[in-house]
């Protein structure tokens, strides 16, 4: 991480924030995490756990869009927890995120000792490992394939734990792959409703590549199909919602 520590910090979500990042080629905050972080706004007081936190992108771009909510950043990589860190530091943010270097898939007890308890937030965001181990060639970068890759049963059980940290009635927000879709309302059956759905397409004319989900704990409410969300026009150019997201001016 010493690359990362000499490099200058880059300015995210049109200079909103000022990001210290692994090298390129690592894992870094991109598209998914831009519209992550459009996906639900805390109200002013509330607590948001950002799970999987990288160097903290999500969390903290939830902090810009509302100034009284407060964050929790979750990382288990202890240097990108050391970037969060120093992010949360660059953004003058320290009054409002903590960082916990954590797996959040270790037994409760464990995660207690961490200080993730039952019921802490009020809004979870989340992005969960999207490729299952021995179903695709992970990345030769060590931290960019276990930011990515999860064993089986793990989806299940990272919801459980988002279901567990929410308190009753609390909200949930996740990106995932759009394949991945029926995974995802199997491992939130039972745990969340009030299911909305948002695809995202890179282009209306091709199959969406992710889907937006976003519930509530102990719900009984319907599922919702949202319109979908297009990132580029025909010439490959972004479109203005895309463009507004990529610069933080507006929600998902």
């Amino acid at each position: 991480m010493d690359d990362a520590g000499r490099a200058a910090a880059d300015a995210w979500l049109g200079g909103r924030l000022l990001l210290y990042q692994p090298p390129r080629g690592a894992h870094r905050a991109g598209t998914d995490a831009a519209l992550l972080a459009g996906l639900a706004i805390p109200a002013p007081g509330e607590r948001v756990l950002d799970l999987g936190a990288g160097t903290g992108a999500v969390g903290l771009a939830v902090l810009r869009g509302e100034p009284a909510a407060c964050a929790v950043l979750v990382e288990r990589d202890p240097d990108l927890a050391d970037l969060a860190r120093r992010n949360v530091e660059e953004n003058a943010l320290s009054g409002r995120a903590v960082v916990i270097t954590a797996d959040i898939l270790v037994p409760a007890a464990e995660r207690r000792a961490a200080g993730l308890n039952a019921g802490m937030a009020d809004l979870v965001l989340t992005n969960p490992p999207y490729l299952e181990f021995g179903r695709h060639r992970p990345s030769p970068e060590p931290r960019k394939a276990m930011a990515h890759s999860f064993a089986e049963g793990t989806l299940d059980a990272w919801l459980s734990v988002c279901a567990d940290l929410l308190r009753p009635g609390g909200r949930i927000g996740l990106i995932h792959r759009a394949d991945a879709l029926p995974a995802c309302l199997d491992a939130m059956r039972g745990r969340f409703g009030g299911l909305a759905l948002r695809p995202v397409h890179a282009r209306a004319t091709r199959p969406a590549i992710r889907v937006l989900i976003s519930g509530v704990k102990g719900s009984r409410a319907p599922l919702r199909l949202d319109p979908p969300l297009v990132l580029q026009d025909r010439e490959g150019r972004a479109t203005p919602e895309s463009d507004a997201l990529h610069r933080g001016d507006t929600g998902v």
